[in-house]
């Protein structure tokens, strides 16, 4: 059949659509490129928060028409949603064909091809490790690399530990032979996720292997940058970060959700730290690692936040001048301990509080931005954008889809993937403009 696959959601949920792609192709099905040509579709979920949901649901729903009609032969329903709501699905949405939970995607070609409905559901805490390559989506320059599967750290506002499990770590020689498959197929950034990248190999090798692989990626030749995902600040050691200062390769970045400084808060959201730590945290890094661009991520509204735990907060997001800073009205989650906490707050009132912190940061990223002016940076290609004639690429301090660019002048020559100095010469808030500089 010929396949056309929707992947919602995370990064994490991108490997695992590839993962199904693969296995596909290695089947014999084709890949089409739009829906009015195929045979059959897959919506790869995520329900993370209820946006995430009702995107899933929407997407889902915006098929069904051609399931219906029959211009579709199958339409199967994987991912999140998929596992949390099975059971809604089969009855609320009947043209749904399979149903394929979080742990089950290496059964992707039999959901496609056995007649009837198809359903796999298997334990949340089975990994999946099909031998089989993936089919990378993303641009083969560059590609994410998922470390570990599942969470162990139960925050009260989060799900997922509900669908994807406890934290299961892939073997260290098997994330090496992936990476390596990578960058032989051209990747030449590659980025490692997980629900939380900083504790992994704790549960196979009984410590936190992170660096030790970090050490190993950087012997792949190909590569040129490997950027961190997902760090929890708890969890952030001096190995870790000796790892990021030593090895060239790796990107003087570090993601960092942190969600909030009101220790309270912190408290009742369950996240295994203070404001102090936090602080020291991000003093260490930005001593041992000059020049280290921060991310992190910020819930406003959490139930039982006072208006002295918001001051708080704007404080905090004052002095420590993340470079990079995303910050969400919380959303309240069925099955969360933190759907039943008392104090929750009105939606209007969330909505503010984020647009207060977001206003707080551009201010503190643009004047970042004008630092960069005059500096004569390393940029990754991402492409040409023919309408402006300028080139697009990121520095190492910004990831893809979630930080800032650089739009560049340079020879026709690049190609995606390329790294080249770019002088910086101008600064608009989150994204910079340049022009290619002899080295």
């Amino acid at each position: 059949m010929k396949v056309y696959l929707i992947s919602l959601g995370c990064d994490k949920n991108l490997v695992d659509s590839e993962v199904m792609l693969g296995l596909l192709q290695e089947a014999g099905h084709t890949l089409a490129d739009e829906i009015e040509d195929a045979d059959a579709a897959i919506v790869n979920t995520c329900c993370f928060i209820g946006d995430a949901k009702e995107e899933s649901i929407n997407t889902i729903l915006a098929l069904t028409g051609r399931r219906t009609e029959g211009t579709l032969r199958r339409l199967i329903v994987t991912g999140c949603l998929a596992q949390r709501y099975a059971d809604e699905i089969r009855s609320e949405i009947p043209e749904v064909d399979a149903i394929v939970g979080t742990s089950s995607y290496e059964d992707i070609v039999a959901a496609l091809t056995e007649e009837g409905e198809y359903e796999s559901l298997r334990s949340i805490d089975y990994l999946p490790m099909p031998a089989t390559p993936r089919a990378v989506t993303a641009g083969n320059y560059v590609s994410y690399l998922k470390i570990a599967e599942g969470c162990d750290k139960h925050c009260t506002y989060c799900i997922i530990p509900k669908i994807r499990g406890s934290y299961r770590s892939f073997p260290i020689e098997r994330l090496v032979a992936e990476a390596e498959r990578l960058a032989a197929g051209g990747t030449r950034e590659l980025i490692l996720v997980a629900q939380e990248t900083t504790v992994y190999g704790t549960d196979l090798y009984g410590r936190k292997m992170l660096p030790d692989l970090l050490h190993k990626l950087c012997r792949i030749e190909e590569l040129q940058r490997i950027r961190i995902m997902y760090c929890y600040p708890e969890e952030i050691d001096d190995a870790l970060i000796d790892a990021i200062a030593s090895e060239p390769k790796v990107c003087r970045y570090l993601d960092m959700p942190i969600q909030h400084a009101s220790d309270e808060i912190l408290k009742r959201m369950g996240r295994r730290t203070d404001r102090a730590a936090i602080e020291a945290t991000v003093a260490k890094l930005r001593k041992k690692i000059p020049g280290i661009v921060l991310r992190t991520t910020l819930i406003t509204g959490f139930p039982g936040e006072t208006e002295e735990d918001f001051a708080i907060l704007e404080e905090f997001v004052k002095n420590m001048r993340f470079e990079r800073l995303g910050c969400f009205p919380y959303s309240k989650e069925e099955g969360t301990a933190a759907a039943t906490m008392k104090g929750q707050i009105p939606k209007r009132v969330r909505e503010r509080r984020k647009n207060a912190i977001m206003r707080l940061q551009r201010d503190i990223c643009s004047a970042y931005s004008e630092s960069l002016v005059g500096r004569t940076l390393p940029v990754l290609v991402d492409g040409y954008l023919p309408d402006e004639g300028v080139f697009t690429g990121r520095t190492e301090g910004d990831a893809p889809t979630i930080d800032g660019a650089v739009f560049f002048e340079g020879p026709q020559s690049l190609l995606s993937g390329d790294i080249v100095p770019v002088r910086i010469t101008a600064a608009h808030e989150y994204d910079l403009t340049g022009e290619v500089v002899d080295e």
